[in-house]
């Protein structure tokens, strides 16, 4: 598609190839911008919520957040507009040296959707380096007999910007006995060297001051200066001459400070001054610098700051030997650094629940983790487990990224709180651990029916029973009562003659009775109950939870109707009183009760 624009600029052209590529790689979750460095605090990088097709609504109302891995966050997520925006001025020199190209990550958490979506940041260069030398003066000593076309390698300026923006290229200035040649480096880098152009005559020039400018390819172009100082000498015959043309050594990142790496030597055939060997570092990298140090006399290379593999795994130095004479040799030294298991595994929860109900379907994602272990190899892959008991497992997301989901539904009733706990474990010799602890309380939904305790219950209560007694406390086996959950009594007022059912010579009315059998029965949904209260019922005493007190004093006059049963209530007595039972065709009479004079 991007071809098939061949009227458009090379600059449209390119522009369309990356809002699809941006457009792809947002539909698998993976997000990439770019901006240039050194841009202020809350410069956009790019729309977001448009990328991602994220309405600014769900964005706020879902609680989105953008997560980075390092110390230092660099990007934010501007709530009203949804746009990337920097979070603080970025130098890409200081972040990426060495690195062609500067790419940053980050990662954007959709809480409410326990989502993750994968952000890189690809900064760009802007020149805002020149090319500098290490030394900004440079003596070398020189024989008189030296040879024209002798070549003598400089120290190279460095320009920590790239591409155009880095060092592009060398001037010599200042006498017309040397010139300057630039030599490409196995890297691409350019090696500048001091040629002599004229034979030195010592009576005639005894120095020679000589300017090095390295200019880099911005625009307008920076420029950087050193001052060559050639001293001529009588002659020298024998140069200084390493042992290896490269040294090579491995150290692990725990090595002590002080510590000797590695010792470079060069021996000279030549007697007095100009057999005297120094040793100098004539190439090294700016960070590198800070980490190493060269004896000038011995050679002796010794570590000034920690290691951390992390950090660099390697590094390269160009050290040079010279005699009085200004002769000289160059040797490689490479200093590879392996890595340790010092460091443990991070469990961060990006985002969790706090509570879940007891219906929520297998699946649901109840935590999102992020796992990480900044060693390599072995020491860096992470496995990560649950602990076992609970009903939840792993599934895996976003590179580092885990949900933690529920493998089954839960059962509140069973158990209402959760402690999950996450571990995670590397793969060094011995294994460092670390562990998290997921609290997740789980909400009650009505999904039980009351059940009674037992299937039988009975009650005797006399007459002269006093208002609060007990009267309840358990099943008896020997009930003369049995009622069905669909069996429902009626007053005493309510009974019809053609329904089917005795008429118990009782002490308490239907609602009483009701009220005991129903708040006997195990509340599992609730746990509460609300039975009971009113003048002539059984409630439900607060002191003894399902037992129950009388709260009115009971006429033993006042009869129950229990439609479709012939069952009787048991009097104070112990004695069934038959004489008001009824046959199947019902009793019309409303009651037996006598009348006081």
């Amino acid at each position: 598609m991007c071809a098939a624009g061949r009227r458009w600029g090379r600059r449209q052209r390119a522009l369309l190839c990356a809002v699809l590529l941006a457009a792809w790689e947002a539909a698998w979750g993976q997000l990439r911008y770019s901006v240039p460095e050194e841009m202020p605090k809350g410069s956009f990088v790019g729309d977001v919520a448009k990328d991602l097709g994220l309405q600014l609504p769900a964005l706020r109302d879902n609680g989105v957040r953008i997560i980075s891995e390092g110390r230092t966050q660099y990007f934010s997520l501007h709530g009203k507009t949804g746009h990337l925006v920097t979070a603080e001025r970025i130098d890409r020199e200081q972040l990426c040296e060495s690195v062609q190209q500067c790419v940053l990550r980050c990662e954007l958490i959709v809480e409410g959707e326990m989502h993750v979506y994968g952000i890189e940041v690809e900064i760009t260069d802007i020149n805002d380096n020149a090319p500098s030398f290490r030394e900004a003066e440079k003596e070398l000593r020189m024989s008189e007999t030296t040879a024209p076309g002798s070549r003598f390698p400089l120290a190279e300026a460095h320009d920590p910007d790239s591409g155009r923006n880095s060092l592009q290229r060398y001037e010599l200035s200042g006498d017309e006995h040397f010139s300057l040649a630039v030599q490409a480096g196995p890297g691409g880098d350019q090696r500048p060297e001091l040629v002599l152009a004229k034979a030195l005559d010592r009576e005639e020039a005894a120095f020679h001051e000589l300017v090095l400018r390295a200019s880099d390819g911005g625009d307008p172009a920076r420029t950087g200066s050193a001052r060559i100082r050639v001293t001529v000498v009588d002659a020298n015959d024998n140069a200084p001459v390493f042992s290896q043309a490269e040294y090579t050594v491995r150290v692990p990142e725990d090595v002590p400070l002080g510590s000797t790496l590695v010792t470079v030597t060069a021996t000279d055939a030549d007697e007095g001054l100009y057999g005297q060997v120094k040793y100098s570092i004539q190439k090294i990298t700016e960070k590198a610098s800070q980490i190493f140090q060269l004896d000038a006399d011995s050679g002796v290379i010794t570590l000034l700051r920690s290691l951390d593999f992390e950090e660099g795994n390697s590094y390269e130095l160009e050290v040079q030997a010279h005699d009085g004479g200004g002769f000289f040799d160059t040797a490689k030294v490479l200093v590879t650094v392996t890595d340790v298991n010092d460091n443990v595994p991070d469990i961060l929860i990006r985002s969790s629940l706090s509570e879940i109900s007891e219906d929520a379907p297998s699946g649901t994602v109840v935590a999102l983790l992020y796992v990480r272990d900044v060693d390599s190899g072995a020491n860096g892959e992470v496995r990560c487990t649950l602990d076992g008991g609970v009903p939840f497992r792993l599934e895996k997301s976003f590179e580092g990224y885990y949900r933690v989901v529920t493998a089954r539904e839960l059962d509140r009733e069973q158990v209402s709180e959760y402690n999950v706990t996450v571990r995670a474990a590397d793969g060094g010799s011995p294994a460092l651990q670390s562990s998290a602890v997921l609290a997740l309380r789980v909400l009650d939904v009505n999904d039980n029916a009351p059940v009674f305790l037992e299937e039988r219950y009975s009650a005797r209560v006399a007459e002269n029973n006093a208002a609060g007694a007990l009267v309840l406390t358990q099943a008896q086996p020997n009930t003369d009562w049995r009622f069905s959950q669909t069996q429902r009594p009626g007053t005493s007022g309510s009974q019809n003659g053609e329904e089917a059912g005795a008429w118990p010579n009782n002490q308490f009315d239907t609602e009483m009775l009701q009220a005991m059998i129903l708040a006997s029965a195990n509340e599992a949904a609730d746990g509460n109950s609300t039975l009971g209260g009113g003048n002539g019922t059984m409630g439900l005493s607060a002191r003894y939870g399902p037992q129950f007190t009388l709260q009115h004093v009971p006429d033993y006059r006042q009869n129950v109707y229990i439609p479709g049963s012939n069952a009787t209530l048991t009097n104070a007595a112990g004695k069934r009183d038959a004489k008001n039972a009824a046959p199947a065709g019902g009793n019309k009479k409303k009651s037996g009760k006598k009348e006081k004079k």
